[in-house]
């Protein structure tokens, strides 16, 4: 059975294009994903699904450059992307995680990946509701269930976001590994803006190269004792993420990231 991390990255984006390419420490955005997604607990394959067309040939040839499996599809719709992407690997589960996400965390996505397991649901997340950092966001669910949805959403939201379809369909069971709230779901670990970029060089500055391998715990606590890094990209908080993000009929109990959460 394959396990396969799909990743979507691609070189336009509106609020701050080629971000994924852009440098933090020692590496580009997307490898900072992409090598975290590697350690993944339960995960056979990390697969960077990347659209079509000699604008993103830049991002395609960096993930495969750097060892990880490649597949192209459709720029705008992001769903028909990802089932193409899980057809060329074979995958029989799909871990799906953004490149926004520079820091995810391989012991929380492996838990949702056991979660999908041990529940016996068809969909696993971490944020219904969103109780983690953002940016540790990921989701899990069959690829035999992302095909259907390839099949039956219609939508253009559900399409360019993938997931809609399978975390609303009245038919499906859904399973949320519960983060620790108490204010730590407001933190922004994601890259869309410029200040985004200036917040996770700031934050490279002051963890240094061990940000490679810190586990989201040792990075709250440094968060923590460095408030003014979250005031860097603040004026970005999602907070239509935070009052919409719906809540999954079977809940776990709450995952400890420090003491203070």
């Amino acid at each position: 059975m394959t396990v396969a991390a799909i990743i979507q990255a691609r070189f336009n984006s509106s609020r701050l294009p080629g971000k994924v390419l852009e440098t933090i420490g020692d590496k580009p955005a997307l490898l900072w994903c992409l090598d975290r997604c590697r350690d993944i607990p339960g995960v056979d394959s990390v697969v960077c699904a990347v659209p079509e067309g000699r604008a993103d040939d830049c991002v395609a040839d960096l993930a495969a450059e750097a060892g990880y499996f490649v597949t192209r599809g459709s720029e705008e719709d992001v769903l028909a992307r990802y089932a193409k992407a899980a057809r060329e690997i074979e995958a029989k589960t799909v871990l799906r995680i953004t490149s926004d996400c520079q820091l995810p965390d391989p012991q929380i996505a492996g838990q949702v990946l056991a979660l999908l397991d041990s529940s016996d649901v068809d969909y696993a997340a971490n944020n219904m509701p969103p109780m983690f950092p953002h940016g540790l966001d990921c989701e899990a669910f069959s690829a035999e269930l992302l095909y259907a949805a390839d099949d039956q959403a219609y939508l253009s939201y559900d399409r360019e976001h993938v997931t809609p379809f399978l975390r609303n369909h009245p038919g499906l069971s859904r399973a949320n590994l519960r983060g620790p709230g108490g204010g730590l779901e407001k933190m922004r670990w994601t890259l869309d803006h410029p200040e985004d970029l200036a917040f996770f060089r700031a934050l490279y500055d002051g963890f240094g190269s061990k940000m490679a391998t810190a586990n989201a715990a040792e990075l709250v606590a440094f968060c923590l004792r460095r408030p003014d890094l979250a005031q860097i990209n603040q004026c970005h908080i999602d907070q239509n993420r935070l009052s919409t993000g719906g809540g999954a009929s079977l809940q776990t109990a709450p995952v400890r990231l420090s003491s203070a959460a």
